[in-house]
């Protein structure tokens, strides 16, 4: 079956997504399986669904497999290249993004100019991945929402910025290291960047799938369906109250320090 934009935008509709915020948009395209148009038959629904009543649409375009490279720049924002894949490649490369300066995390936005020229400007200046002046901090101060199309929250980088918001303890390096940007008009500029670090786990992220039954049980996250793939929409002031409420009630554990689910009295009424 070959997903038609009128398919897309129904199942959109049907999650209740909105129209006028912030998204930020995980996917899998072999997830989703055929959409009319192929890779930017979706995104130009993507853009015309959260863009049209002055929202924006956020693609990440990571590009942090060039950390620690000597032979390229951290982020190259006059090439497409990324860690990413297929779809945040054709976003790169659409005429009608603005992408943020995160030198790992860099965002392809869509929408109004001077919305998304406000959005990412302090991503020029963020000296963390997910700082609360970044994109992905703005995200919960702006009533954002991160769309995970066929991946799970171990894709959701905003956890990330949930953790620099709350200054959760055990989730930084100590020390910063120099990365490189090359600016689209070829001027480069060279930062610190402080990255994430646990001591319990090389990949805190994997452990981010714990905390869907909490949001699904705080009712901030939606299920749903983008072609074939499970969808879900999640409110990001609702994840950060989540993980907050589950911090205060653990009394001191880290509920993602072990395989270990977490426990139903830490966000249950």
């Amino acid at each position: 079956m070959e997903y038609t934009r009128i398919d897309i935008l129904r199942q959109l509709e049907e999650m209740h997504a909105p129209h006028n915020g912030v998204v930020i948009v995980h996917s899998s395209l072999r997830s989703i399986g055929r959409v009319e148009g192929g890779a930017q038959g979706l995104l130009d629904v993507l853009i015309e669904y959260f863009t049209y009543d002055g929202g924006l649409l956020c693609i990440p375009v990571h590009t942090w497999r060039n950390f620690g490279k000597q032979d390229r720049y951290t982020l190259d924002l006059t090439v497409s290249e990324n860690s990413l894949g297929a779809f945040s490649t054709v976003a790169a490369n659409d005429p009608h993004c603005i992408r943020s300066e995160n030198p790992t995390h860099s965002l392809a936005v869509f929408g109004d100019r001077d919305r998304v020229e406000a959005f990412i400007a302090d991503d020029a200046l963020i000296e963390t991945p997910t700082a609360p002046q970044s994109c992905y901090g703005k995200l919960c101060q702006q009533g954002g929402s991160v769309l995970l199309i066929g991946v799970s929250q171990s894709q959701n980088t905003y956890l990330h910025a949930v953790a620099e918001l709350l200054a959760l303890p055990n989730r930084m390096d100590t020390q910063a290291h120099d990365v490189t940007v090359k600016r689209q008009t070829g001027e480069i500029v060279t930062r610190r960047l402080t990255l994430y670090h646990s001591d319990f786990t090389s990949d805190i992220s994997a452990r981010f799938p714990k905390y869907e039954t909490a949001f699904r049980y705080r009712r901030c996250l939606t299920d749903g369906f983008i072609g074939d793939a499970p969808t879900q929409l999640c409110d990001a002031k609702g994840i950060k109250e989540t993980v907050a409420l589950i911090w205060e009630r653990a009394g001191g554990v880290d509920p993602l320090a072990t395989e270990r689910p977490i426990l139903p009295k830490w966000y249950c009424v």
